[in-house]
């Protein structure tokens, strides 16, 4: 049966050599190396760092760039980027990924950017994956970036403040690319239909681009994938729709790591709702935590913290519940756990708020520092160091006493001040304050 897709294109194979152009995809390369745009007129997103007059595009406009390390989520366009800059710079391009390179490549990358130099031809050296070099492969790289006779490109998903030497990233510019919006994916499907990439463009349903723009979450190179398997499989006679897009995607992708920026991220944003007692936004971070897998032991503990940070006293029950939260996790485990993460996250988000025990122990811990520590008064300690008489409270109405309790240096200190969400506790205290003459 005839596909909706046609092999033929216009690509050309690459010579397997660096070159001022960006490369051409090779005869069938999949449609997201065929679509790569090859300017910045092309490239799609990240308007925030290439915006009018910034640092990034007067670089790459005027010809003259920088090292750098570009910082971004699965197909935000990081390549790309790198080959646009080569490009405009007239400089030839070498490219690696640290999953497979060694010293060895790299020394070979230096020594044809040594010769290129001596005939007055500049280097632009991507270098993907850059976290996945050791500390030694990537001293390796200083003295070429230092001495200007490469122009590095690395490119990394994660954290390159926490995977990649200082000494090298002194040396260039960090960059952050966003993931891209559903709309830039969308804007990329379309040029590909209308292109002929993938077929007759008027046997593919709008909807079917749009599914594929918002399910593959920001991943480019994902909904190109997911758009060419689709045509492959859709007949001549057959409209691609979103049934079909969405049988080649499958699962959905979920930008997610479990000990990187979206990990802590993803935590943040439920710490964050949780507190500001939003329950679905509460729940809808949780979700996102539970499909990429995360840990429910990790997700529990911080609704311990929560529960006793953000709600403490306002409502004590909270600190029970996530306790109970953690002993099912515990017992049960997932997936069944999910009901008691559930219960326990809109409980925390409902509760009443107060941060006052946090401020409480702060408050004091910081006075023994600046103060040191005092030793208790003589009637409060042991008994066999005890010296004066304990004012038994038991014996007094009220089971209160009038004697003061903390050492003579700090008689009179205040650490703990109940807000609005803790009124009971707040009338307790200050009966219980008048009665010691404070």
């Amino acid at each position: 049966m005839e596909s909706l897709f046609d092999d033929a294109g216009s690509a050309q194979p690459q010579d397997g050599q660096a070159d001022a152009a960006p490369p051409k995809p090779a005869a069938g390369a999949p449609l997201a190396a065929r679509m790569r745009p090859a300017t910045l007129a092309e490239f799609v997103g990240q308007r925030r760092l290439l915006g009018e007059r910034s640092a990034l595009r007067l670089a790459i406009e005027s010809g003259r760039p920088h090292s750098m390390i570009l910082h971004g989520p699965p197909g935000s366009g990081k390549t790309t980027l790198a080959r646009i800059i080569a490009h405009a710079s007239g400089a030839a391009f070498e490219e690696e990924s640290a999953v497979q390179a060694g010293r060895a490549e790299v020394r070979a990358v230096i020594e044809r950017a040594r010769q290129r130099r001596a005939l007055g031809r500049a280097t632009v050296f991507f270098l993907d994956e850059i976290h996945r070099f050791n500390k030694a492969q990537q001293d390796a790289l200083l003295p070429a970036v230092e001495e200007g006779l490469v122009t590095l490109i690395g490119a990394t998903t994660e954290n390159p403040y926490f995977e990649v030497n200082s000494a090298l990233l002194s040396r260039a510019r960090v960059y952050e690319l966003e993931a891209l919006t559903a709309a830039d994916v969308l804007t990329l499907l379309r040029r590909a239909t209308e292109r002929g990439e993938v077929g007759d463009p008027a046997r593919i349903d709008d909807d079917a681009l749009a599914y594929a723009a918002q399910w593959t979450g920001g991943d480019a190179r994902a909904a190109l994938g997911g758009l060419e398997l689709a045509a492959r499989a859709t007949g001549a006679d057959e409209r691609l729709t979103v049934e079909r897009i969405a049988d080649a995607l499958q699962g959905r992708l979920i930008g997610y790591d479990r000990a990187g920026d979206n990990h802590y991220d993803t935590i943040s944003a439920w710490i964050k709702a949780t507190r500001g007692s939003d329950p679905d936004a509460s729940l809808y971070y949780l979700a996102v935590m539970l499909e990429a897998g995360e840990d429910p032991r990790f997700i529990v503990r911080r609704m311990v913290i929560l529960a006793s940070e953000d709600i403490g006293n306002a409502d004590p029950q909270a600190l029970t519940v996530a306790t109970a939260t953690a002993a099912a996790v515990e017992h049960v485990g997932l997936p069944e756990a999910e009901f008691a993460l559930a219960q326990c996250a809109i409980y925390l988000s409902l509760a009443p708020k107060s941060d006052a025990a946090k401020r409480a122990v702060r408050a004091a811990r910081a006075h023994v520092r600046e103060n040191g520590a005092q030793p208790p008064p003589g009637y409060l300690r042991s008994s066999t160091r005890a010296e004066g008489n304990y004012d038994y409270p038991h014996e007094h109405p009220g089971h209160l006493s009038p004697q003061e309790l903390l050492p003579p240096a700090v008689a009179g200190a205040s650490f703990y001040q109940p807000d609005d969400a803790e009124a009971v506790r707040r009338d307790r205290l200050e009966a219980i304050r008048r009665g010691r003459g404070r």
